[in-house]
């Protein structure tokens, strides 16, 4: 499967469009290591690279398909 990495910073309701997760489900998967961390941007900001938010969506489609 071809994928788009391309590097940017989304954020939080970008992440929850792509992957579907609602924002406690986001942090709390975050918080148990199950989801790739945030990056801080600013005092109020944080976001993730789009190639984590990429990578944990296919390892989660290849994980399906076992």
């Amino acid at each position: 499967m071809e994928t788009n990495m391309e590097n940017r910073i989304l954020r939080r309701t970008e992440v929850q469009f792509m992957t579907g997760l609602a924002t406690s489900t986001l942090y709390a998967k975050m918080r148990a290591g199950e989801f790739p961390s945030s990056i801080k941007l600013g005092r109020r900001a944080v976001g993730w690279k789009s190639t984590d938010i990429e990578a944990w969506i296919q390892k989660c489609m290849e994980a399906e398909n076992e």
